[in-house]
């Protein structure tokens, strides 16, 4: 019966739009922790208006989906995703900069609009420089690095919304907060961003973008697949130092391993799933708890069927 109503789903798509919805396609291959199992369907717009078309047929065929952009902070079910995960991906990647005015799509990465940026003289995204994630997750989850947050650089955002609606939203309207947005909390898409830089001094800027890239290739573990940092900066402390006093750096469960580099970090060490990678999280969230009596929460997200 599902699998009927995903083939009506598709034919009817199929009529509308020029991109392909795919059927069990492997989600590890989208993500970068490089985990998860298969989709039902998955489908990568090209425009604002397939994705509309994607979203209303997924509302009038009651099918659940998903929205990612570079999956550099997600976590997949071994099991897969039940319904529709749908990208927004590459035909979401223009930068154009026009004075201070730096607006970019969804889907261009977050280092590369930081680094053109830097190159036009325009500062205020320095920090972002190493971030691998999309524009669309970093507004998001408001993306920070280094003492900067991207909602200090935003003016406005283009989002859409379940239904297909568009809507654009000032800074002060995203209700930003740490690691959350209206984005988040409204559940919406995010189109496009227009970010609103200072020229400075263009030595400078591009000097701190190099030394931010370095410290970043020294102090983190890149070489293995992982989520970024694993855990929310607690009120009390910072994560990293808490799961490394709590005895923890380095420590493995089946493929996963507390990176013996940045204790922030878990890595993907070896063929690791799902399962290990949420069993090593719970270990850390309780020995830290039981050690300092603060309760580390994931800024990892974990989604599909358990």
């Amino acid at each position: 019966m599902q699998f009927n109503k995903y083939d009506e789903y598709i034919k009817e798509l199929s009529a509308k739009i020029n991109s392909k919805i795919l059927k069990n396609e492997e989600l590890r291959n989208h993500s970068y922790f490089k985990i998860g199992g298969c989709t039902d369907l998955f489908a990568e717009p090209n425009s604002y208006d397939e994705l509309r078309e994607i979203i209303q047929a997924s509302n009038k065929y009651d099918i659940e989906f998903y929205v990612i952009g570079n999956g550099t902070n997600l976590l997949i079910s071994d099991k897969g995703y039940r319904g529709l995960v749908i990208k927004i991906g590459e035909k979401f990647s223009d930068i154009t900069i026009n004075d201070n005015i730096v607006v970019a799509g969804a889907g261009a990465l977050l280092s590369k609009v930081a680094k053109d940026s830097a190159a036009h003289g325009l500062g205020g995204l320095e920090f972002a420089c190493g971030i691998p994630g999309f524009v669309g997750g970093g507004v998001a989850m408001n993306a920070g690095a280094y003492n900067g947050e991207i909602k200090d650089a935003i003016y406005s955002v283009l989002c859409m919304n379940r239904k297909g609606e568009i809507y654009n939203y000032t800074r002060d309207e995203m209700n930003f907060g740490y690691r959350d947005s209206k984005v988040l909390t409204d559940d919406l898409i995010v189109l496009s961003v227009q970010f609103s830089l200072e020229y400075g001094d263009k030595e400078k800027i591009l000097a701190r973008v190099k030394l931010l890239n370095e410290k970043r290739t020294a102090s983190q573990p890149l070489s293995y697949p992982s989520a970024g940092s694993t855990f929310k900066r607690p009120e009390n402390g910072f994560a990293a130092k808490l799961i490394e006093d709590a005895g923890l750096k380095g420590f493995k469960h089946g493929g996963a391993m507390v990176s013996d580099m940045h204790s922030g970090f878990v890595i993907n060490y070896n063929k690791a799933t799902c399962k290990d990678v949420m069993e090593i999280m719970e270990i850390i969230i309780k020995t830290v708890y039981t050690k300092f009596n603060i309760k580390l929460e994931p800024e990892v997200k974990i989604i599909g069927e358990f």
